[in-house]
């Protein structure tokens, strides 16, 4: 049964029902901008920007957190905020709550690149020449990947078809692996394989939960043997694991093996960026510890800590990260882009819709954007928002997008 917003949010207040910090106040604004918000993340949104301090800490954030105002000359903070609210007063009912799989949760209904709303900023580039299409054949990503089994035979898996066997099932969108009736001595291996333009989520037999982004690889055994250390590869890509504690396990490890790194953790959560043609690898924690290692390097992360390493030179560099939230958005359904320059964007949407990417002017290279992409949108609409904003021409042919 539906109740009146207000309804709810007087019952919310009675809960005492408030964020924490402002920290998650920005992670709420985010997911309002992109359609990804639950009725009682709004809630509290509305309950928040009703006071007129945090109204002042909204339009701070608008242009101080995105650096606006070095891209443009004026920056509306007041419209901005008038958009979100007057967004947010519509909605007089309360949407339902679906316990989704984080792969589906965020249904991102329009592209929201923060430096081109055009209710932020009143400053207008006058268009000199236009985009040029020749012939778009760049279809947005989608789940998708190939499932090779320990006999060397490959299952494609694709939304909208099943596939079972023994203890595995997949529905298409997610493959999951479950306990086999009788115990194995020996391990079998299975590979999952994410091509340009896909993304997958897996859960091991021990519980473990990975999110596979776009030109990864998985190897992983089918089943683990209780009392000894569980142990994975991630071949290449990226990937993000929700790892089943050890104290499940009869106190078994779990490692990730990714080239010259070894993760040790005992349960965690956290997101590895190994690509084949990047030199760093990135090792970000998010809840827990984990003990990662190399050849001539060992160190133990706390949360919010990121390794960065060089596998040319194998240094390693321990870092920071203040937001977490931008490196592990895309298994979300965002991209979230902060001061990024534009060569480097590309070539994380290059991956999903499997598009190659030229410069012919090499000056807009390193052209910093900041901003959240939805990941079901459409290249022609993200590329419209980057044109928009800097008038930065470019051509699509076939699945190649040329910038001139």
């Amino acid at each position: 049964m539906l109740i009146s917003l207000r309804v709810f949010i007087k019952a919310v207040r009675h809960l005492n029902i408030t964020p924490q910090n402002f920290a998650e106040l920005k992670k709420i604004i985010l997911k309002y901008l992109t359609d990804s918000i639950s009725e009682i993340e709004l809630t509290k949104l509305q309950d928040w920007l009703s006071k007129p301090k945090n109204q002042n800490k909204f339009k701070s954030y608008i242009k101080d957190d995105y650096n606006l105002n070095k891209l443009y000359d004026t920056v509306d903070a007041d419209m901005a905020f008038d958009k979100v609210w007057s967004g947010i007063e519509k909605q007089t009912r309360v949407m339902p709550l679906y316990k989704r799989n984080v792969f589906r949760y965020a249904v991102v209904a329009s592209v929201v690149l923060l430096i081109s709303l055009t209710f932020i900023f009143k400053k207008e580039t006058p268009v000199v020449n236009t985009p040029i299409i020749v012939n778009n054949n760049i279809e947005t990503g989608t789940d998708k990947a190939t499932l090779t089994l320990a006999d060397g035979t490959n299952i494609t898996l694709e939304k909208g078809q099943n596939y079972i066997a023994n203890n595995i099932t997949s529905n298409g969108e997610e493959i999951v692996y479950e306990t086999p009736n009788t115990a194995k001595k020996d391990i079998a291996y299975n590979y999952l394989t994410i091509p340009r333009g896909g993304q997958y989520y897996i859960k091991l037999e021990d519980g473990t939960q990975v999110w596979l982004n776009s030109e990864s690889r998985l190897k992983y055994p089918v089943s683990f043997i209780d009392g000894e250390t569980r142990q994975v590869e991630l071949v290449y890509g990226e990937a993000y694991f929700d790892v089943s504690p050890s104290t499940d396990h009869n106190g078994s490890r779990f490692k990730v093996l990714t080239g010259d790194q070894n993760i040790e953790v005992l349960g965690t959560e956290f997101n590895i960026k190994a690509y084949q043609d990047e030199v760093l690898v990135y090792s970000t924690l998010i809840e827990g510890k984990v003990l990662m290692t190399t050849d001539t390097y060992s160190t133990e992360l706390s949360p919010n800590q990121q390794t960065v390493l060089n596998v040319n030179n194998n240094n390693v560099e321990l870092l920071t990260v203040a937001d977490t939230y931008s490196i592990t958005s895309w298994r979300n359904g965002v991209f979230s882009f902060k001061d990024m320059p534009l060569n480097k964007i590309m070539k994380v949407l290059s991956r999903w819709y499997d598009a190659d990417i030229v410069f012919v002017n090499k000056e807009v290279e390193n052209i910093h954007f900041t901003g959240v992409l939805g990941k079901e949108q459409s290249i022609e609409n993200i590329l419209s928002a980057i044109y928009n904003t800097n008038n930065i021409m470019y051509e699509i042919n076939d699945k190649t997008i040329i910038f001139r």
